[in-house]
């Protein structure tokens, strides 16, 4: 029998009075590389941060150390990435990044890797392209990368990577996964937390995670008679820049009243891009021919406007979102397009909220703080909150990364039968073709420039 190189037994974790991880043990052999998963809200997060030490455990942990003197260095890079800018702050907000001002504000890749201790990782997680970019403009693929960088300049004997293949592109997926197994062979090992969907094929040890609650019914979704308009979004010959690189040239597009798009393209193509021009999220769109809701873009209307139409998630909004009230607060902030709830509900928007948070399974995180709640949780509030108020347009932004195949299935039920039995007009951003509705029937294609 070999030796085990990582030891856990009976590890148990608690928040406050919630148990959130009961009684896990495993141990992995050499040769073995691991994930954990588990469905959405089982406590993967919690798990990886209890195993890294940055959150109170009972149960025991050993992993082994390339130097027998010394306890194991064991770091956890994060799902979300956190950095500072040149004025020393880390508090961003989601239009930040499409300022260009903003931008000058930003670290380089460059600047933020300087004095680290980085040797060849740079170039075996292909940044090397990446050095001049601003750090704020870096897709989350890139950002992940130089998360993992960073931490191997601190020459850890273990690495802990919370999701790291969430919302990459194929080529994405590959660079990182040439980058990972290039840690075996330096003696670094690493255990992967991921969505059950999401486990590349080089793993050969699973750990997987109970549910952590039973299954709720399920009410059919909330419908509503919607504003009249011909023209949901059009774009004639917009033009994208930041600095001297182009996000966007020469583009047009049109989508008409009760259309379901699906938008694909790879990491850095530029769909952030297009959609921040649709939310009023960037500042460019008002030099931009574009028109919404029958409307041309800076002919009066206020952004208020403009988003009282849309319902909108993205992973930059959740990366942005600071709110930390209850999750029925979160989703009802839904109802007046503001991060927060400074309204007090009637009776008939407290049932709305209640409704939604049912349909979307989740009822029973609606006095939980949303800053308490696993990564997958909090994106299954803020689909809930972008859906609460049956929006003329719907736009979600990579929606499933997170969620469990359970939670996924259900989100695409949910927008079939809005697309049936209702005029909602739909654009869908995903990598991943088994995340898409069926209701979807056109495609926007990006390419990189």
């Amino acid at each position: 029998m070999e030796k085990p190189v990582a030891k856990i037994a009976a590890v148990s974790v608690s928040l406050g009075a919630q148990s959130v991880i009961s009684d896990i043990s495993f141990q992995i052999l050499p040769g073995q590389l691991t994930a954990i998963v588990g469905p959405m809200g089982s406590g993967k997060t919690s798990l990886a941060k209890a195993l890294a030490g940055r959150l109170f455990r009972t149960g025991d942990v050993w992993f082994e150390s390339r130097n027998p003197d010394k306890r194991a260095y064991v770091m956890l890079v994060d799902q979300q990435h956190q950095f500072k800018n040149r004025s020393n702050l880390s508090e961003f907000y989601l239009q930040q990044r499409f300022n260009s001002s903003d931008c000058e504000d930003a670290y380089t890749v460059e600047e933020e890797l300087k004095d680290l201790e980085i040797g060849e990782w740079v170039s075996l997680f292909e940044l090397e392209g990446l050095l001049k970019r601003p750090m704020i403009q870096l897709s989350n693929g890139e950002n992940k990368r130089l998360q993992i960088v960073k931490s191997l300049a601190y020459q850890p004997d273990w690495l802990i990577l919370d999701n790291p293949y969430v919302g990459l592109d194929v080529k994405g997926r590959e660079i990182l996964t040439k980058g990972l197994r290039s840690l075996q062979a330096k003696g670094i090992h690493f255990i992967l937390i991921s969505s059950p969907g999401d486990v590349p094929d080089y793993i050969n040890q699973i750990i997987e995670l109970p549910a952590s609650h039973a299954e709720e019914s399920k009410p059919e979704p909330l419908l509503r008679n919607l504003d009249s308009f011909d023209v949901a979004v059009k774009m004639e010959k917009v033009q994208i820049n930041y600095g001297a690189k182009t996000i966007l040239q020469d583009f047009s597009w049109e989508v008409n009243r009760g259309e379901r798009w699906a938008i694909k393209g790879p990491n850095g193509a530029g769909k952030s891009t297009l959609i921040s021009l649709i939310t009023a999220d960037n500042p460019q769109a008002y030099s931009q021919n574009i028109t919404l809701f029958d409307r041309k873009r800076g002919s009066g209307e206020s952004i208020w406007d403009i988003k009282r139409k849309i319902g909108y998630v993205s992973p930059e909004l959740h990366l942005y979102f600071k709110e930390g009230g209850t999750c029925f607060s979160v989703v009802a902030s839904g109802l007046f397009d503001t991060q927060g709830l400074f309204k007090r509900l009637s009776e008939e928007q407290k049932a709305q909220v209640t409704h939604w948070m049912q349909v979307m399974g989740i009822a029973h995180l609606a006095e939980r703080s949303f800053v308490q709640i696993s990564g997958g949780e909090q994106r299954m509030v803020l689909i809930t909150r972008a859906l609460v108020k049956n929006p003329e347009l719907l736009i979600l932004d990579e929606p499933c990364q997170g969620l469990d195949r359970i939670q996924t299935e259900r989100l695409k039920t949910v927008l079939d039968y809005l697309a049936a039995n209702s005029e909602m007009t739909l654009l869908y951003v995903s990598h991943y073709d088994r995340d898409v509705p069926s209701c979807v029937n056109q495609t926007l294609e990006l390419k990189r420039l």
